[in-house]
């Protein structure tokens, strides 16, 4: 059995297409499969669009959200209701091709516990898009402790060992791609083009991207602390100048005046910093304190799986 996750937000035009096409491996691969959708709060016809495909085909399961949770957490959704021997991951909207799955399979039973899609090349994406995934990635491996596979989403097959693994991951601000490295066992890739979207427009705005990569760097990395205490060492330092430099205006100086720029000029320094530091602190605090509500990660209206909507 091998089971395939899709969040859903939005994909009502690439929905049945995209389960033609994951068929079609399946029927090649001649092995069995479940579909798990996951609709994470759509507002168009998505959910009606799946139930209808659950009528047709018993292969396909649903979850539908309460509201909208979120990709990673959609995602998440899904891998917890999976009972596949191996499990893929990928999008509904057609940029990473179902037909991929195929090679990621083959290259598992090599005995690959992880098996992750590598762009090539992004097809239908901007400049803008492409250049900052591209800096985003490589600055998230220089700075943490293990490595984060370059280049790469959601897009994978992992064994029901990895799954596990990752079920058993409480946290709230979810970075997948990022989890599924941190855990180890033997992972590889297999390369592939990515296309443009078969229908319809990216629901992944600029604000969302910054919140993901937000959640990637505060959930594997201590970095942005350390900048903020470096950072405070340096300003201080440049403050320590100003006043040593202040003081000797003032003694040696026939143009020196009371309350002179360079007050200014540290107070701005140092409260800069001190608020950037805040800032950074208090980033890390609040996903502490939404660990710490403990409230359900997301909530199910309905579905065909037995007890997911207990």
């Amino acid at each position: 059995m091998i089971s395939v996750v899709i969040p859903i937000y939005n994909e009502e035009n690439n929905i049945r297409p995209m389960y033609g096409r994951m068929s079609a491996v399946f029927d090649k691969l001649n092995v069995d499969r479940e579909f798990v959708y996951v609709n994470d709060g759509s507002t168009d016809n998505s959910q009606a669009i799946i139930e209808a495909l659950a009528t047709e085909h018993t292969d396909v399961k649903y979850i539908n959200f309460s509201r909208n949770f979120g990709h990673q957490v959609a995602v998440s959704a899904g891998l917890d209701f999976t009972t596949g021997e191996k499990v893929v991951m990928i999008d509904a909207d057609g940029q990473d091709p179902p037909e991929i799955i195929e090679k990621l399979y083959l290259k598992s039973i090599e005995g690959y516990e992880v098996v992750y899609a590598k762009r090539e090349s992004r097809k239908g994406e901007s400049v803008m898009k492409k250049a900052t995934a591209k800096m985003f990635y490589r600055v998230l491996n220089k700075i943490t402790s293990f490595d984060i596979p370059l280049d790469t989403g959601d897009f994978r097959i992992m064994d029901r060992k990895v799954v596990d693994q990752l079920i058993n991951m409480p946290e709230r601000h979810k970075f997948l791609r990022g989890q599924i490295s941190w855990i180890g066992f033997n992972q590889t890739y297999v390369s592939f083009k990515r296309d443009e979207r078969m229908s319809g427009t990216t629901g992944y705005s600029y604000t969302q991207m910054i919140r993901f990569a937000l959640d990637g760097i505060t959930s594997f990395s201590n970095w942005p602390l350390k900048i903020a205490t470096i950072s405070g060492f340096v300003f201080s330092f440049i403050g320590f100048i100003l006043i040593l430099y202040t003081l000797y205006s003032k003694m040696y100086s026939d143009t020196y005046q009371a309350g002179w720029a360079s007050q200014m000029i540290t107070i701005i320094f140092i409260g800069g910093i001190q608020l950037i530091g805040i800032g950074i602190i208090g980033e890390y605090v609040s996903r502490m304190n939404e660990n710490i509500k403990n409230r359900p990660l997301y909530i199910i209206k309905d579905s065909n799986i037995p007890h997911a909507s207990d």
